[in-house]
């Protein structure tokens, strides 16, 4: 599994004389295929970490969420997720379409247990994938060069107390954004955002940190 490995991962390798632990496990858990047990760990999930790289090569890092099973496997070597509404910025939707290049990280915190993959993803805007995830405005589509599971050791033991209420519905509606309600961003939303922004209530970006502070997210 010598290729999974970068010249300079080598060469600190080297420097710190573990190339032959690095390589021996590589060799035991860096696979090029999603076996079907770690299928069903990413189905569980409903949430994870995206890492990108722009065209100026700085990396991003981006979490995900959506109901469990919203990351779906479709086959050993190919998994898809949506893109759903988000501040319109679209950074890692852009470094994919610009670069492609992307890593993964699954995490159970209930069970300590992550998963790591890495591939070359592309964007979808139309068709069966789209119209399967209602709410979406893309889906990616990633092809996997490396799977592997990852030690948990400094995963931190935590519970779920309850989902996200912005997660689309089974139509694709979604509880409007908090950030969409603060003034001075109204007149650069769409019409329907605005409406529905003035029906909810507007707020300051003051009161809107204040509340994001706290925890608040509605």
């Amino acid at each position: 599994m010598s290729e999974f490995f970068t010249a300079s991962q080598k060469q600190l390798q080297h420097k710190f004389n573990s190339v032959a632990l690095a390589n021996r496990i590589a060799d035991a858990t860096v696979r090029a295929n999603i076996s079907d047990e770690q299928a069903s760990f990413i189905h569980a999930r409903n949430c994870f970490y995206l890492a990108t790289v722009d065209e100026a090569g700085f990396p991003s890092s981006s979490y995900k969420g959506g109901d469990a099973g919203f990351v779906r496997v479709i086959n050993p070597t190919t998994l898809v997720f949506p893109n759903y509404d988000g501040n319109g910025m679209f950074l890692s939707i852009g470094n994919i379409e610009a670069q492609a290049k992307v890593g993964l990280l699954f995490i159970d915190h209930q069970t300590p247990q992550r998963i790591r993959l890495k591939g070359t993803a592309r964007c979808i805007d139309s068709g069966p994938l789209m119209d399967s995830y209602p709410g979406a405005n893309l889906v990616v589509e990633l092809a996997v060069q490396y799977v592997w599971v990852n030690c948990p050791r400094y995963v931190h033991r935590m519970q779920l107390i309850e989902q996200s209420p912005y997660i689309p519905d089974a139509q694709g509606h979604a509880q409007l954004a908090l950030w969409k309600r603060i003034d001075v961003l109204q007149d650069v939303l769409t019409p329907a955002d605005q409406m529905a922004a003035q029906k909810s209530g507007l707020i300051t970006i003051e009161a809107y940190e204040s509340r994001v502070a706290q925890g608040i997210t509605t």
